[in-house]
């Protein structure tokens, strides 16, 4: 009993002074390490950076410095935190070659909140795919389709890929095009095209609408009817320009022709 006490109060003696000051040191650095943090997410917020992006920065910068708490407290009782390093060094790198894939749509997902290709409620076109985007989160990113699918694509996919942003520009141009036969009139055919795109409900005067011959095809002459819209207004202007299209060449009696081809035999005998 007295070598059970001698021994406890030899280790008081020897490792008291390094509990109390491990403890300090650790009640020091959380303080310290939450307050890293909070100042961290208010400047980020400040900068407006995208809430996700802020959130896991702020977190970020915390628990580094929790970890190097952890390794001065560490260092208070002797034992070798340049080893300890190593061997966390040695973990990441096989962390990092068992998840490549993850952390590269991590990364690629930093970058999109970043740079800020597109956001959320923005029209795009990512890796094959059309629809509005719904949420932008750092591992995937959620567009819902027109036909109402829903669609999450990892990162790496998306930024990896041409991304075009439909919603960008308040404005579209909408494109009608037209093939009218070989025996109609040239010029009339321009001024009637011309004349349907007047009137119609959605179509901006600035940029004017345009009329286009395009090129003689093989069954008919082909034509670019061009209009702007404003962009929440793109399918309801390009539907009502194609029906005005179809119904003044109805009146005008210029024939839109099927597809056909000629052949002829000739007789060799």
């Amino acid at each position: 009993m007295n070598t059970l006490l001698q021994a406890l109060s030899e280790m008081a003696v020897n490792y008291g002074g390094r509990v109390i000051v491990a403890l300090v040191v650790l009640f020091a650095g959380w303080i310290f390490a939450g307050w890293v943090g909070s100042i961290t997410r208010k400047a980020l917020a400040q900068a407006k950076i995208d809430v996700t992006l802020t959130k896991f920065l702020s977190k970020m910068a915390r628990w580094s410095i929790l970890l190097l708490v952890i390794l001065a407290c560490l260092s208070v009782f002797g034992v070798e935190t340049t080893s300890f390093a190593a061997v966390l060094g040695s973990a990441g790198i096989a962390i990092g070659l068992a998840f490549q894939g993850t952390l590269g749509n991590f990364a690629s997902g930093i970058m999109l909140l970043m740079f800020r290709p597109f956001r959320v409620g923005d029209v795009v076109t990512v890796d094959g795919i059309t629809g509005k985007v719904d949420e932008i989160e750092l591992f995937t990113t959620t567009l819902d389709t027109f036909d109402n699918r829903r669609f999450i694509i990892p990162n790496g996919a998306v930024f990896g890929s041409t991304i075009e942003n439909i919603s960008f520009h308040p404005r579209r141009r909408v494109d009608i095009a037209v093939g009218v036969a070989y025996s109609a009139d040239i010029d009339r055919t321009r001024e009637v095209l011309t004349g349907a795109t007047q009137n119609v409900q959605g179509v901006l005067d600035d940029p004017q609408p345009a009329v286009i011959l395009l090129d003689l095809g093989d069954s008919c002459v082909n034509w670019s009817v061009r209009v702007w819209a404003e962009a929440e207004a793109f399918l309801d202007v390009k539907q009502a320009v194609t029906r005005a299209v179809k119904l003044a060449l109805d009146e005008a009696a210029i024939e839109i022709p099927f597809q056909q081809m000629d052949v002829h035999v000739t007789n060799t005998e």
